[in-house]
């Protein structure tokens, strides 16, 4: 497999998560209609539910790929993401809806971890950083099209046409990786499916003090993004009345980070991933300080143009910090890379969708709650950092990182 494969490949397995949240947001309202759901802010719970289905079990698909391969678990999850995504298509109830999302992002877990895990196996230092950058620049396609996919969907049909396009959608990358995904895990590297082994793998994670705090940041920024994700349709339609041109609005957001993810893969082999990712986070919380300035200073609601202007400049930070901070995080960990990937993909997806629910809970008809997360996210993100580097930023611990 060429390299040029290899990244479309990973970068379309990762993408089966933004499929399952980003196609179905243009449908939030109609589900939440169709399933009796009263309380708009609880329509965010179609998200949250998938969101900790897919962190937790992330902690069995490493210690099951370091035991028996990539291939094989990562084909399995694929089957139960497919198998859900159709049970939805006639469930009859939200609750019904909200444990086959639950079971949706378990199935869904497998391609975050083990991909990235197939990743660690070729790759490391700068190199991996710069794949992992080209691949989340290609995963980044999703976002820019999939609002606009499941809104153009919904004008021949209902929401569960999205659903069966999602199932269709995963169907086919399976059948790509199938055919052309060979085994990465070096049969020296297998590791036994035992509890006292599996414990032993994770204390090996838990006692790393870059992985673990690196981890921890990571969460906090995630947080804010799922924040994000749970309210964008009650801010770009309740507040600024888009309408139609909602997944316009999210695509927009969405090409910034593609543009920040190539920008990385561009810099990182010659600055570093701790210079790029400090710096950025930095910047993140630079920005979204003058951001909450100007939301509660400024008119109410902001011009949609200068909220625009905020939140684009927030999320090309973002696409600097997200991709270098778990290469950091995995990077001392590559003899057990698969249960490293599944612990630390537990902790930064179970905690930051928890803090992205909070944030989106908070949702009182303005963008305050959000903007607020966001600044406070960072500088705790900031937090753990200085303690993953003992206070150290910018500074490379060796020529490969």
């Amino acid at each position: 497999m060429s390299k040029f494969e290899f990244v479309f490949l990973c970068a379309a397995l990762m993408a089966m998560n933004a499929l399952a949240i980003d196609i179905m947001l243009p449908a939030l309202q109609q589900i939440g209609t169709a399933l009796n759901v009263a309380n708009e802010n609880h329509r965010q719970y179609v998200v949250t539910s998938y969101l900790i289905g897919f962190g937790c079990a992330q902690l069995i698909y490493g210690p099951l790929s370091d035991r028996f391969g990539r291939r094989t678990p990562m084909l399995i999850g694929l089957v139960i993401y497919i198998l859900a995504a159709l049970a939805i298509i006639v469930v009859p109830s939200f609750a019904g809806l909200l444990i086959l999302r639950f079971i949706q992002g378990a199935g869904s877990a497998g391609t975050r971890v083990i991909t990235i895990s197939i990743v660690r196996d070729i790759y490391g230092g700068r190199q991996m950083a710069e794949v992992m950058s080209l691949i989340m620049m290609v995963f980044m396609i999703i976002p820019v099209v999939a609002p606009g996919t499941g809104q153009l969907i919904m004008l021949f049909g209902n929401w569960h046409l999205i659903f069966l396009m999602i199932a269709v959608g995963a169907t086919l990358t399976s059948i790509w990786a199938y055919k052309r995904l060979p085994e990465t895990l070096d049969p020296a590297n297998r590791r036994d499916f035992t509890p006292t082994i599996i414990l032993q793998g994770f204390k090996i994670v838990l006692t790393n003090r870059v992985a673990l705090f690196y981890t921890l940041s990571s969460t906090f920024v995630f947080g804010a993004l799922f924040g994000f994700i749970n309210s964008a349709q009650q801010i770009y339609q309740g507040i600024y009345n888009l309408g139609e041109w909602f997944p316009v609005a999210f695509a927009a957001v969405a090409i910034f980070m593609a543009l920040s993810s190539f920008v990385n893969s561009k810099l990182v082999g010659r600055i570093g991933m701790r210079k790029l990712s400090h710096g950025s986070l930095f910047g993140f919380i630079a920005i979204n300080t003058l951001w909450l300035m100007a939301e509660f200073y400024g008119p109410q609601p902001l011009p949609f143009l200068v909220f625009m202007m905020f939140f684009s400049i927030s999320m090309f930070q973002f696409g600097w910090i997200g991709g270098n901070f778990q290469t950091l995080a995995i990077e001392p960990l590559g003899h057990v890379a698969g249960t490293a990937s599944s612990i630390l993909g537990f902790i930064s997806t179970v905690g930051g969708s928890l803090l992205g629910a909070v944030i989106g809970q908070a949702f009182d008809g303005s963008a305050r709650p959000l903007v607020f997360g966001y600044f406070i996210l960072g500088v705790v993100g900031l937090v753990f950092v200085l303690i993953a580097e003992k206070g150290k930023l910018f500074q490379p611990h060796n020529p490969k990182i």
